[in-house]
């Protein structure tokens, strides 16, 4: 990676509609830019899951913006870090590219008082990523 590029997460999980929209959304606003964030599923729903926007929402930041993408093999070459959360086998794995599974709950059908721990699991393990990658965050 060339000093003048910076650093680039894909968050994966089958339907892109909670956990990887989480950690997107966390890492967009905890890097203040200086990270590229794409997130895909391998499966993707037709929307965001409503409780995690709001579980979002509750902590400042706002998701309702984003749509549910497939993955594709481009999306997983042109990010450094691959995270996936629960695809299993049907993630595609590229050489040389950094991979991290996150075993996180899926938010999928639960009320809200069970996606605040799985969100806040979600805060912590970002912030854990950029201090990997070296990026302070713009807030704690």
């Amino acid at each position: 990676m060339s000093e003048t590029t910076k650093p680039s997460a894909l968050f994966v999980c089958v339907h892109n509609a909670g956990r990887s929209q989480m950690a997107a959304g966390y890492l967009r606003h905890l890097s203040g830019g200086a990270v590229e964030v794409r997130s895909a599923g391998s499966m993707p729903a037709d929307q965001i899951n409503p409780v995690a926007v709001a579980a979002m929402l509750e902590d400042g930041i706002d998701i309702r913006a984003e749509q549910p993408k497939v993955l594709t093999p481009e999306a997983v070459q042109a990010s450094d870090v691959v995270i996936t959360m629960g695809c299993g086998d049907t993630c595609p794995v590229l050489p040389g590219t950094r991979y991290e599974d996150w075993e996180l709950e899926d938010p999928a059908g639960q009320g809200i008082d069970a996606v605040r721990p799985i969100r806040d699991e979600i805060r912590a393990r970002v912030a854990a990523l950029l201090a990997e990658l070296g990026v302070e965050p713009v807030e704690a």
